[in-house]
């Protein structure tokens, strides 16, 4: 079966920017903000999108491009024979249907917000009206079933045109779309009364804010952020490498999602940070800051209905560019495993993402006693823990160690698919940074993940936590080793 490609660089660059800008940019990098800090947080935030989340990134296109394959074959197509990379597809696969199971329920929430907003609900309301409506909303089975259903759906069905006549066109205008709103959103927020002082806490370096925080904290943060903002480790951006074509330089192209996924993350901080400060509402609120304290802003607001409104539309429109890569993603794995046509698998994959998104939507009500994390978690919890605090991580170290191993595709042959085309050339260089440094700031991140989650329940619940991370982080080593010596 001849390999779809992309129309244009521009879709290409869309599309990929859409998988990476998620509800990570616009929900988690301004409550992390402003939890440490403010300036000095993005500037180590930028530092480390350009030494960790930039080079993983190109990893993962050149992996996508040379194979022509999904995460579930690009494998056996580069790997050496007798080798056991190929056993790394499942980190992949499974992070990729465990993502959905519950970004579906989160992109559903944001539809019925964008909803709500233009009905004006939440106009006038008091804050503990706000806080109450959210609540009901999870509380409420069939409200939650019916939203989280009818974006899959509506999802799926973007998938089903391909990536040409589908995914690309529609990625345009809503990227588009996405751009034009945040910047109104933006200067709306900068001009509101009393903005000033959050902006001020969002670009002037408040070095003794970062003392009193703890320096090591706002480093963690900042590194954490910056990996996983690009959506790296489960294949999401590796399926858009295989659609590409070989015009161009992979770095150059890594850099300009890079810099688009950045500026909405920016962006999203000038929205929500100002806004804050402006009606004297904390900024590092946490989860709750877009669902809770966002909406309370609005219903304080001279327009607040309009602009509201506007905001969840573009909250939507984040999830949903996130969903509908990496339902190709999913997608493609039937495509390349069994030889099923795109009809078959969309229909396939979307009926069976519907019912497995069902234990996220129940942790909310039938299910809410269940708390496998500890107190207070849900399945939610459970499943992000597994997607973000292991299998991006594990995904992303195979990633690097596969591109840089002999006994892998090989350094080599990595630095020949970066390479081809016009743009920015990398040099052999790079290699001893990809074996030796980047695989221990990965690790270091993975650990550190599982350290702060179970921390506070006692030592022997984090040491057993501790063993599990050890056991998964020595599946990817042994998947790394067989075959050809030396490094």
């Amino acid at each position: 079966m001849k390999r779809e490609k992309f129309g244009s660089r521009l879709g290409f660059i869309l599309v990929s920017a859409g998988c990476a800008i998620g509800i990570g940019n616009v929900w988690k990098f301004p409550y992390m903000c402003g939890e440490f800090g403010g300036a000095v947080f993005i500037m180590i935030y930028l530092l480390f999108l350009l030494i960790l989340g930039i080079p993983v990134l190109i990893c993962e296109f050149a992996v996508g491009r040379g194979s022509r394959k999904s995460v579930a074959a690009c494998y056996e197509e580069l790997a050496p024979s007798g080798t056991r990379w190929h056993m790394s597809k499942w980190i992949g696969i499974i992070g990729s249907y465990l993502l959905m199971m519950f970004y579906t329920t989160v992109g559903g929430w944001m539809l019925y917000y964008c909803y709500r907003s233009l009905r004006g609900e939440f106009k006038g309301a008091s804050a503990e009206g706000v806080a109450e409506k959210f609540t009901g909303m999870l509380g409420n089975m069939p409200v939650m079933t019916f939203w989280t259903i009818l974006i899959t759906v509506l999802g799926f069905a973007v998938c089903y045109f391909g990536i040409r006549g589908g995914i690309e066109r529609v990625s345009k205008v809503m990227m588009s779309a996405l751009l034009i709103i945040m910047v109104v959103l933006a200067v709306h927020s900068v001009f509101l009364e009393g903005a000033g002082e959050g902006i001020r806490f969002y670009l002037v370096p408040d070095f003794q804010k970062v003392k009193e925080i703890g320096i090591g904290n706002v480093i963690f943060g900042a590194m954490s952020q910056a990996f996983f903002t690009l959506s790296i480790g489960i294949g999401a951006m590796l399926i858009f490498g295989s659609y590409m074509s070989r015009e161009r330089s992979l770095t150059g192209e890594a850099v300009n999602i890079t810099v688009l996924d950045t500026f909405v993350a920016l962006m999203a901080g000038f929205i929500i940070i100002p806004s804050c400060f402006s009606f004297g509402i904390e900024p590092g609120a946490g989860p709750s800051l877009i669902f809770i304290t966002i909406p309370n802003i609005f219903a304080q607001m001279p327009g607040g209905q309009f602009w509201g409104a506007l905001f969840f539309l573009f909250m939507t429109f984040a999830a949903f560019s996130t969903l509908v890569a990496v339902f190709e993603n999913i997608i493609s794995f039937d495509m390349d495993m069994f030889g099923w046509s795109r009809n078959k698998s969309v229909f396939v994959s979307a009926a069976l993402i519907c019912v497995l998104s069902m234990p996220c939507v129940l942790g909310f009500n039938l299910w809410s006693a269940f708390s496998p994390l500890g107190e207070g978690t849900t399945v939610l919890d459970l499943e992000d823990f597994i997607v973000s605090n292991n299998l991006l991580p594990l995904g992303s170290l195979g990633y690097v160690l596969f591109c840089a191993k002999k006994n892998g595709w090989g350094f080599d042959n990595f630095i020949r698919e970066v390479n081809t085309g016009e743009g920015v050339k990398l040099g052999k260089w790079l290699r001893p940074y990809m074996l030796f440094i980047l695989p221990v700031i990965i690790i270091v991140i993975y650990l550190k993940g599982y350290y702060d989650m179970f921390k506070g329940q006692g030592t022997a619940v984090l040491a057993g936590w501790m063993a599990a991370a050890a056991l998964f982080l020595g599946f990817v080593l042994y998947c790394a080793g067989g075959k050809k010596k030396g490094i």
